[in-house]
C-alpha cells in the first residue's frame, strides 16, 4: 500500500475542555491525547479550563474554539451557560457535554450539542464523539471519507477519490494521484460503507464492488467505465441503464 502524503487535515482544530474537577479533567485530556496518537489524520490542539467563568469571558470576547467538551454541572458558570453563550455567537462550533447525571439531556439538545456523555466516559464513547465532532468541523470546508486503517483513521477528501473497490471485505480507496488507502476488514456490507458518499451527486455505484467518481471517468463503454488512471471498471448488467443515464446527466450539467 502506498503511503498517504498530504490528505490529512492541514489546519489544527482547537478543542477546549472545561471541568472544575481536576481529576475528571485529567481523565478527559488523557483520552484526547490517546485519540490523537491513534488517529493521525486529525490534527488538534488542546486548551483546558477548571474556571468556567474565565472560559465564559473568553467566549464573550469571541475567542472561540472549534470543539467544546464541557462538564454540565460546575460551581460558577454551568455547561449550559457556556453553551448558550457559544450559540449566541454562532452555530458552527461543536459542543460535547459530559456529566454525572442524565437530568439535563433536554438542555443539551436546546443548544444543539452533538453528544451527551455520562461519567465515567468510556474510551469507545469518547473516541466516537471526537470522530464525529472533528468530521463535522471538516465537512464545513471539504467533505471527507473516513477510512479505518491499520495505522488509524484516515480522512480522504471526496475530491481526491477516483474510485473505491470492495476487495475481499476491505475497502481500497484509489486516489486521483495514484495513491491507495486500504481499510481494515469491514464488518458491514459495501453498500452500507458507501451509503453516505452516495449522497454526493459526483459518485455512483456501477457494480456491487465498485463506486466511482463521475468527474474522473474518461470514457463510458457498454460494459465498463474507463477512469482517468486507465483503470477499466466493470458495470453490472442490472445497473447499466442507470449508470448511462446518470453519467449523461452529469456530463450535460457539469460541462455546460
Amino acid at each position: 500500500m502506498l503511503q498517504m502524503k498530504n490528505y490529512q487535515a492541514a489546519l489544527k482544530k482547537k478543542i477546549v475542555i472545561c471541568d472544575d474537577c481536576m481529576e475528571d479533567l485529567a481523565l478527559i485530556k488523557e483520552l484526547l491525547l490517546k485519540y490523537k496518537e491513534t488517529s493521525p489524520c486529525h490534527k488538534f490542539k488542546l486548551e483546558t479550563y477548571t474556571n468556567s467563568s474565565l472560559l465564559y469571558d473568553r467566549i464573550q470576547q469571541k475567542e472561540l474554539a472549534d470543539i467544546y467538551i464541557l462538564d454540565m454541572i460546575m460551581s460558577e458558570k454551568t455547561g449550559i451557560d457556556l453553551g448558550q453563550q457559544i450559540r449566541k455567537i454562532g452555530d458552527e462550533n461543536v459542543i460535547i457535554y459530559i456529566t454525572s447525571s442524565d437530568d439535563f439531556a433536554l438542555d443539551a439538545y436546546n443548544v444543539h450539542a452533538v453528544r451527551y456523555l455520562l461519567k465515567p466516559v468510556s474510551e469507545a464513547k469518547m473516541f466516537e464523539a471526537l470522530t464525529y465532532a472533528l468530521s463535522y468541523t471538516e465537512v464545513k470546508k471539504e467533505t471527507v471519507f473516513l477510512v479505518k486503517t491499520k495505522d488509524g483513521l484516515i480522512c480522504v477528501p471526496y475530491s481526491k477519490i477516483e474510485y473505491i473497490e470492495n476487495c475481499s471485505r476491505t475497502l481500497e480507496v484509489h486516489l486521483t494521484d495514484g495513491e491507495l488507502v486500504k481499510s481494515i476488514f469491514i464488518r458491514t456490507s459495501f453498500d452500507e460503507e458507501i451509503r453516505e458518499i452516495l449522497t454526493d451527486k459526483n459518485f455512483i455505484q456501477v457494480h456491487k464492488s465498485f463506486l466511482v467518481n463521475l468527474k474522473n471517468i474518461k470514457k463510458l463503454t457498454r460494459n465498463s467505465v474507463i477512469m482517468d488512471s486507465g483503470k477499466n471498471i466493470p458495470i453490472s448488467q442490472k445497473r447499466a441503464a442507470a449508470v448511462k443515464k446518470e453519467y449523461l446527466l452529469f456530463v450535460s450539467t457539469y460541462y455546460n
